[in-house]
């Protein structure tokens, strides 16, 4: 269902829009939990640097990726 959900957030909305890194996020969280540690670590990275180039260093959403 999340990859779903990415496929159509990242065509309506953009690959870098938030809630399209929210849903990427999510999925690396599920991810992790299902042992799929190299998929996981992808998805978290693309979300942490998709929210360093549009948000900043600084902000809350970046600091928590």
């Amino acid at each position: 269902m999340h990859r779903r959900a990415l496929e159509g957030c990242e065509k309506i909305l953009g690959p870098d829009h938030p809630n399209t890194l929210t849903i990427v996020s999510n999925m690396a969280s599920i991810l992790q939990d299902q042992g799929k540690h190299n998929e996981s670590e992808t998805m978290n990275r693309r979300a942490l640097e998709e929210r360093q180039k549009f948000l900043g260093p600084d902000h809350p959403e970046t600091l928590i990726s």
